[in-house]
């Protein structure tokens, strides 16, 4: 999965981008990590939900089952 995600940020960010320098990119690489791939794009191995919609709903407590196995 890893692969993915950094084909992504290249297509998505890298190949679309000039950058001054390497402060540049850096700045600009973690604004796109934050700001577009967790909040905005959403991922099909998420259910399609962002990350950050997908961990908000992951965190909400979890019902109880019904019966009890013993």
């Amino acid at each position: 999965m890893q692969s993915a995600s950094c084909a992504t940020i290249k297509e998505e960010e890298v190949d679309l981008s000039h950058y001054l320098s390497y402060a540049d990119a850096y700045s600009q690489l973690g604004h796109f990590l934050d700001e577009v791939y967790m909040h905005k794009r959403i991922h099909s191995a998420l259910g399609y939900l962002t990350p950050v919609e997908f961990e908000a709903q992951w965190l909400l407590p979890q019902p109880l089952p019904d019966t009890v196995i013993q």
